[in-house]
């Protein structure tokens, strides 16, 4: 007994010594997955961080949980005219990059578009000459979650009767998922990578070429000017990779060889990239090539970049910048040093516009919109604006709201000779839910317009409006008298 009584008072001593003692304090940080379904189980992080003066001590655990999640509200557009309300408004969804990493040049020349279709539309009336059309823009900044949430916020919250718009491949292909789930027609403007259209889901359209048929484009000019070898760079996304791949399938047939060289969305530095490429271009033989399929204004730091490097187009070395470069304000601002630089653009040059008045209107209300009368919209603004008035012409030529009557609508439009006049050219989709595509066309003409202009420009003065940069290729459209003006030269004139 007695020895019990001497341990119950020597637990007691040590207990009263060691809370005279500084206790460690636990900072506790806890990390929350995000919930998107209704029920689904979230792995979260406790970390407890135990700090003395003389230990640190880190405890992880992990703890799974079967939380219940508020389902989102379904499609709430209005499915009759009757339904708009008093103002009759019919709202359309433009999801386009507005912040990095996304193009933000080329989300600000879209929304600018957006506004003079909605221009163009409401001053007759609107809809019918008496529905006005109100757009909502979306900032998805190129990324694939901001795609999705912003595809089901313009559905599910704003109730858009369609979608028109967005840049970025690694959006558009999130954003036609939603679209699809919920029945609301999407006409995309600049998206390109193949799934987009080969997933073959009724409610999508695109107006702006696959990359599969940039790949061959791409391919065909560097085989037509004696090309042996082509670095192609690329971002690491839902269209570089796709576009890339495609790429060096075609330069393949064709007996080019080529090398992928990836980089991260968002990236400034790329100094170890270009000094890899360099090393590699000089171990080449023959005349060689850079094909830069890196998008926004990223693709400006890698242009400066390689030419401070060592890039620099020379005779046999023929640099196709970004399309982005087709706008000549922020490239040779970016870029001054990108003198003789190729780029491609896909969409129309002025000489393709003379003698369509719908494309007239369009580009003279973008100068003055953009303030700058020398430029010439990007293909991506044609774009834009051909998608909306696409949306508010099958809404017109169904006389229904209702998504089924409007990709019928779209559908009717199945020929050159009964297509649907924009600004780029005459709109018509061969195949659709009347039309299958057959087993020996590519899976991705599904509702694919099939007449885009894929042609390649070239600098040769600093500081040079794109309207007087010379089209090299191909050559039905050549402006110039050569298919590629050596550095340092000027271009003959066109016989």
């Amino acid at each position: 007994m007695k020895r019990w009584v001497l341990l119950l008072a020597v637990l007691i001593v040590a207990s009263l010594v060691l809370a005279a003692c500084p206790q460690p304090t636990p900072e506790k940080v806890i990390e929350t997955v995000v919930v998107t379904k209704e029920v689904e189980k979230v792995v979260t992080k406790e970390v407890e961080k135990v700090v003395t003066k003389e230990i640190e001590k880190v405890i992880t655990k992990e703890v799974v949980k079967t939380v219940e999640v508020t389902p989102a509200k379904g499609k709430c557009a209005p499915e009759s005219f009757d339904q708009l309300g008093e103002k009759g408004v019919i709202k359309i969804g433009v999801p386009v990059p507005l912040s990095a990493p996304g193009s933000v040049t080329g989300g600000q020349a879209m929304q600018i578009a957006a506004n003079i279709a909605v221009n163009h539309i409401n001053e007759k009336g609107g809809i019918m000459g008496k529905y006005p059309v109100d757009v909502v823009f979306y900032d998805t900044s190129g990324l694939p979650e901001r795609g999705r949430a912003g595809a089901e916020y313009l559905i599910t919250q704003e109730c858009v009767n369609a979608i028109a718009g967005e840049y970025h491949s690694a959006a558009g292909v999130q954003e036609k998922e939603v679209a699809h789930q919920y029945g609301v027609l999407a006409v995309f403007a600049e998206t390109w990578n193949d799934k987009i259209t080969a997933a073959q889901y009724p409610e999508v359209f695109r107006i702006a070429p696959a990359s599969s048929m940039v790949a061959q484009a791409d391919a065909k000019f560097f085989s037509d000017l004696g090309v042996k070898w082509v670095a192609i760079v690329a971002e690491n996304t839902d269209y570089g990779v796709p576009a890339s791949e495609a790429t060096k399938e075609r330069l393949g047939k064709l007996g080019i060889e080529s090398e992928i060289y990836l980089a991260e969305q968002g990236t400034q530095d790329f100094s170890a990239l270009v000094s890899r490429i360099v090393q590699d271009v000089q171990q080449r033989e023959g005349k060689k090539g850079v094909l830069v399929l890196i998008t926004g204004e990223t693709s400006y730091n890698f242009e400066e970049q390689a030419v401070e490097g060592g890039l620099a187009p020379a005779e046999d070395l023929i640099f196709v910048a970004n399309q982005v470069a087709a706008n000549h304000t922020e490239f040779w601002s970016n870029v001054p040093d990108g003198n003789y630089m190729a780029f491609r653009r896909v969409g129309v040059v002025p000489a393709l516009t003379k003698d369509n008045p719908v494309a007239q209107r369009f580009i003279e209300d973008y100068k003055k919109a953009t303030k700058d009368p020398d430029r010439f919209p990007e293909s991506y603004a044609f774009e834009q604006y051909d998608a909306l008035m696409l949306v508010a012409a099958a809404i017109e030529k169904a006389q229904s709201l209702k998504t089924e009557d409007l990709i019928a609508a779209m559908e009717s439009w199945d020929s050159r000779e009964n297509g649907f006049q924009g600004a780029q050219g005459i709109y018509y989709f061969l195949y659709g839910t009347k039309k299958p595509v057959p087993k020996d066309e590519p899976a991705w003409m599904w509702h694919q317009w099939p007449d885009p202009a894929i042609l390649f420009l070239q600098y040769w003065q600093e500081g040079q409006p794109v309207d007087n940069a010379c089209v090299i290729w191909p050559e039905n459209y050549r402006t110039c008298g050569t298919d590629y003006i050596v550095p340092g030269t000027e271009p003959p004139v066109k016989p």
